[in-house]
């Protein structure tokens, strides 16, 4: 009998095993697959983006397993790989994290005893009912002896939602991350299209998605400030549906659509990309007014949101701040199966999935 030492490989070393990073956001099912074209940078191998029936996700919630797990394996397919290891992740809010020392002469099962004695004081549910996990981040900083240790800790049902959507689609959750740190893992590429990379400033990552505003507010890679407003473009779907008499579904492919009535960009769309200027401006004033800071050097907008024609221009102008559309692609080798121009545009949606598929590159 033959053994394949390749297959055998990539089972114990993750860093050789294909991943693909998989969003599910309120509207859609976003995924994306990275190669490593050699010396550990990274290539974008394919991307995928298929749209979720409506309210089959509620507020980070999966309402209906079945209908995610049925958009989960047209997604899959749209893809066209044979890989199925996927990381997911759960959305901040479901996700309890506590930064917590402990001393660094701990064997790991000694730690893990120790962080669970720990976390009986943050999460406010009974152990048996959650899933714990942690990680050391690196020596504490007020002690040599020290070491700081981050502990993530969500209700089961919130994984496990997820987890059974995925083996319905037929795929093989390996990772569960927490947005947030998704965000952040692609947000360290996106800086590189900042002059001197953002170091030393005030960079504002303003997320819009079809229910949320999330504004996240960072300093050489360090969170200052974090901000979640009532905003998000489903606001535009909904007024559109109003104005026209259309679905949910007709609705969201005018938002795409080249084509749409007379007097959509004058009485619909420049008051929704109005109204979101300000809403950005709202964040940053709310931000100089709780913090000493009192300016920000660059606004990057990422999210669906993002993708309308012209909203960075706008934005740049009502907030007097330079504003970039969010590309985690803008420096990595791109597989000649993806149409360049068109990963440009679906970009700032793919931040989440970017930073999953990136989990294939940890050390």
């Amino acid at each position: 009998m033959q053994i394949d030492v390749s297959a055998l490989k990539s089972i114990f070393n993750p860093k050789l095993r294909p991943l693909i990073g998989v969003d599910i956001s309120s509207t859609a099912v976003k995924m994306v697959e990275l190669a490593d074209a050699g010396k550990g940078q990274p290539r974008v191998e394919r991307y995928a983006i298929e749209p979720l029936p409506k309210d089959a996700v509620v507020d980070g919630n999966l309402a209906s397993v079945d209908a995610v797990a049925e958009t989960l394996q047209r997604c899959w397919k749209r893809l066209g790989t044979t890989t199925k290891f996927i990381a997911m992740a759960l959305p901040s809010a479901a996700v309890i994290t506590k930064k917590i020392t402990l001393p660094a002469s701990l064997r790991e099962q000694e730690m893990e005893v120790q962080v669970e004695s720990e976390a009986n004081q943050y999460i406010p549910f009974a152990l048996e009912e959650v899933n714990l996990d942690f990680q050391v981040i690196g020596p504490a900083p007020s002690s040599p002896d020290d070491v700081e240790v981050l502990l993530a800790a969500s209700r089961k049902e919130k994984v496990e939602d997820r987890v059974a959507a995925a083996e319905v689609a037929e795929l093989k959750p390996v990772v569960m991350d927490v947005e947030s740190y998704a965000v952040q893992a692609a947000y360290e590429l996106v800086t590189k299209q900042l002059p001197g990379e953002g170091a030393g400033q005030i960079i504002a990552l303003v997320d819009v998605g079809a229910a949320a505003m999330k504004v996240t507010i960072l300093k050489d890679n360090q969170q200052l400030y974090a901000r979640e407003q009532a905003f998000g473009g489903g606001m535009l779907t909904d007024e559109i549906m109003r104005a026209y008499g259309m679905g949910p579904e007709e609705a969201e492919n005018l938002k795409r659509s080249g084509t749409p009535p007379d007097n959509y960009e004058t009485e619909i769309l420049h008051p929704f990309i109005e109204n979101m200027a300000q809403e950005v401006a709202r964040a940053l004033q709310f931000f100089f007014t709780s913090t000493p800071h009192n300016e920000v050097h660059h606004i990057i907008l990422a999210g669906g949101s993002a993708l309308i024609p012209g909203v960075a221009d706008i934005v740049g102008q009502r907030t007097n701040v330079n504003t970039i559309l969010a590309d985690p692609f803008a420096g990595m080798a791109i597989s000649p199966r993806i149409r360049a121009k068109q990963l440009a545009t679906d970009a700032p949606s793919l931040l989440v999935a970017c930073g999953l598929a990136l989990r294939k590159f940890d050390q």
